[in-house]
């Protein structure tokens, strides 16, 4: 199942949002051949994951192959459903589908038996024997129990996935997780962490890393690897110096522990990423266009997460290079005609949004002049300080050709 699971993931990032038949065909044609022991394997959600990577952003589109997965055995049918809806609505901000996703994470799953052994065990306490069966039943409701609430850690990666790239859904978004902290099951807290570091990926804001420098402590151990990894995702590429310092303290309090400092060590690495050049944020342009490419390589790692013991830290560490594909350099390097580098001054500051405004406002606040080489940060922009090349791009992003201008006067 390891390696299928691998290839389904593989066929969903090289068809990443194109609908592809093939690909979409072959991946339900193996969801629905295989047996239900090998659908409870942990890797049979990477098939799933593949089909949602397929229609990524497609919205509508994805409503076929929803109907082709009513005929999937239960437990891996509701994640697989859950899975390719939210992969669909990836990054529209729907606020209807956030909705009906909160309402999910709101379900709880409590067996009945069990209320009912409680009150059982009250009233007065049986032989060892009727004990012994009662706990092997219990183990089975357990199992039943987390298969449903599988779909739940989804839901909340989910409303990340749609509300992540627009300010304001991200801020109700970061509010929302506050709720589920608090009173989801412990399914949902293991996964609120790997949401945060979704919404902000290398976007190191104060409230999240405090958020989760607090859950990096946590009494359940899945708890705190997810908030660890998502510490290094959330500053990413930064250098950010205060989260170097939590992740040397949480390495010191962990030293002993080998599964919690690994993860400290990938979180390290990930904040120092390309010495402070890279960055791993989805979104490009001026933060207005997704790359589909670099949400499926963090979703891949994020969903796998949700079973951190057995795919992380068990046998496929090696899932976490998918987080290749999202890393994007975040220097902007000018170039003339030639492609010869040139330094030129350039502004940079905190972008402002001037959409519909008369005249001619103020795109950036808070400049300071720099020469190029330049590195943005996150909701950064630059413009040139003179006039005297002209940008043959609209965005000041990455590498840029220069044209001398020639109505240019010194």
């Amino acid at each position: 199942m390891e390696v299928v699971g691998m290839a389904s993931i593989a066929c969903g990032m090289i068809a990443v949002s194109t609908c592809n038949g093939d690909v979409t065909s072959t991946l339900l044609q193996t969801l629905m051949e295989k047996s239900e022991t090998e659908l409870k394997d942990t890797n049979a959600r990477f098939i799933a994951l593949g089909l949602g990577l397929t229609h990524l952003g497609k919205q509508e589109a994805a409503e076929t192959v929803l109907a082709a997965l009513e005929v999937v055995a239960e437990p891996i049918k509701s994640m697989a459903n859950m899975l390719v809806d939210v992969c669909a609505y990836a990054g529209t901000g729907n606020v209807l589908k956030i909705q009906h996703l909160l309402h999910i994470c709101s379900e709880h799953h409590q067996n009945k038996e069990e209320s009912s052994d409680k009150k059982e065990d009250k009233s007065k306490d049986k032989e060892k024997e009727k004990d012994k069966k009662k706990d092997a039943k219990k183990e089975e409701k357990k199992d039943v129990a987390n298969d449903l609430s599988a779909h739940q850690g989804i839901a909340v990666l989910g409303i990340a996935l749609i509300a992540v790239g627009e300010d304001i859904g991200a801020e109700m978004c970061y509010r929302t997780f506050g709720h589920l902290l608090r009173y989801g099951e412990p399914v949902i807290r293991r996964t609120v962490p790997l949401a945060l570091a979704l919404v902000s990926a290398s976007n190191p804001k104060l409230q999240i890393l405090d958020t989760l420098s607090k859950f990096s402590h946590d009494s359940d151990p899945e708890v705190s690897h997810n908030a660890i990894l998502a510490m290094g995702i959330v500053g990413a590429g930064t250098n950010n110096a205060r989260l170097a310092a939590m992740l040397r303290q949480l390495a010191v309090y962990h030293a002993k522990d080998p599964n919690n400092l690994f993860m400290v060590r990938l979180a390290q690495g990930l904040t120092h990423m390309g010495k402070g050049t890279l960055t791993l944020c989805p979104y490009h342009s001026e933060r207005t266009l997704m790359s589909q490419v670099a949400v499926a390589g963090l979703l891949t790692v994020l969903v796998s997460c949700l079973d951190v013991k057995n795919i992380i830290l068990g046998k496929a560490h090696y899932i976490l290079f998918h987080l290749v594909s999202a890393i994007q350099p975040r220097m902007l390097v000018t170039f003339d005609e030639e492609l010869r580098p040139v330094p030129v001054s350039v502004r940079v500051g905190q972008a402002v949004d001037v959409v519909g405004q008369a005249g001619k406002p103020k795109t950036i606040t808070g400049f300071q002049t720099h020469t190029t080489p330049v590195l943005l940060a996150y909701g950064e922009r630059a413009e040139l300080a003179t006039e005297e090349y002209l940008s043959q791009t609209p965005v000041m992003e990455g590498f840029v050709i220069l044209k001398k201008n020639p109505d240019y006067e010194q």
